[in-house]
């Protein structure tokens, strides 16, 4: 899992995300709000979401490839606030493919870590050294 911290708060790490999603392009299957999840029930926690990011030609390749693959699917970038700082994480499709031990699914994995890379990208300017 790759795991690096931004110079951005939370919600502004999640906007460059959602934009370079759309423009790479990929599809925002879902973005998860923990924070304000937890807040409808009083709960105060640090800022937390989750982007689940899949686009339905790629789900139809990789149920081809392995139907039960499809637990995997869709891949997720994790933003949240820790020791004072925004952090990004995100398994790449081949680390989350390779148990499945398929040659379809690791040429999908190798074609899908290309395009997440291009959406983490948009973080670059903002990473922190370390």
């Amino acid at each position: 899992m790759m795991r690096f911290a931004v110079a951005l708060g939370v919600d502004a790490a999640a906007e460059k995300l959602v934009a370079a999603i759309a423009a790479c392009p990929m599809g925002l299957t879902a973005r998860i709000n923990g924070q304000a999840n937890c807040a409808q029930k009083g709960l105060d926690v640090p800022a937390d979401q989750i982007l689940e990011v899949f686009r339905p030609d790629y789900a139809v390749k990789v149920w081809a490839a392995d139907k039960t693959a499809g637990f995997d699917i869709p891949l997720r970038i994790h933003l949240y606030e820790q020791g004072g700082r925004t952090w990004v994480a995100h398994r790449s499709a081949s680390e989350t493919f390779r148990p499945y031990a398929n040659p379809q699914l690791d040429a999908l994995g190798a074609e899908l870590d290309t395009l997440f890379n291009t959406i983490l990208a948009a973080l670059e300017p903002w990473r922190l050294p370390g």
